[in-house]
């Protein structure tokens, strides 16, 4: 738990932007791991387990998640299926989608959590790591559908209350109330 609350939702849609544009021109893997990301939802550790023959083709990621070692299912759409077609084209089923450049092996969680913190630093974004791809998927996804009651099925939390901290929006809403208010 220690990094996941330092750890923020990346809330600007310009600064997705501009990390995406970052891992673009630096690393095909790093860039298709940001995307996948954030556009899924799927915890890290379950991220980077996923071989080709685990996205290639399909319309559903099928997840066993480690956390909770429940089957879960996340709907590829339209625009993340090309980039996965894209990206694994000249792959092999089984190849990992994220190995390690010396071993094959998929890259460890501490590697991920490098690959993001480093974007973040070089961009001046402080509270960045792996777990900026889940919140971020969860706060853009709110943002879009004010429906807080899918997120918290989506992410398995046991409360609305969770889920509003988990992506941040908890304290947003303090803060406007606090904002607003006077005596």
């Amino acid at each position: 738990m220690g990094n996941q609350q330092k750890v923020q939702p990346i809330k600007e849609k310009e600064v997705l932007e501009d990390i995406r544009s970052y891992f673009e021109s630096r690393s095909e893997r790093d860039y298709f791991l940001f995307v996948l990301g954030i556009n899924i939802g799927v915890r890290i550790g379950d991220l980077l387990k996923l071989q080709v023959k685990d996205v290639r083709d399909k319309v559903y990621l099928s997840i066993r998640e480690e956390k909770t070692g429940k089957t879960k299912q996340f709907r590829i759409n339209p625009m993340l299926r090309g980039i996965i077609e894209d990206y694994t084209y000249d792959k092999e089923p089984r190849d990992y989608l994220f190995p390690s450049r010396k071993t094959k092996e998929p890259i460890s969680r501490v590697q991920a959590y490098r690959i993001m913190r480093d974007a973040g630093e070089a961009l001046g974004l402080e509270q960045v790591g792996t777990h900026s791809l889940r919140k971020s998927f969860g706060f853009h996804l709110y943002q879009k559908t004010k429906d807080i009651a899918l997120l918290q099925e989506i992410f398995n939390h046991s409360s609305e209350r969770v889920t509003k901290i988990y992506i941040g929006i908890a304290q947003d809403e303090i803060d406007k109330v606090i904002d607003d208010f006077f005596i």
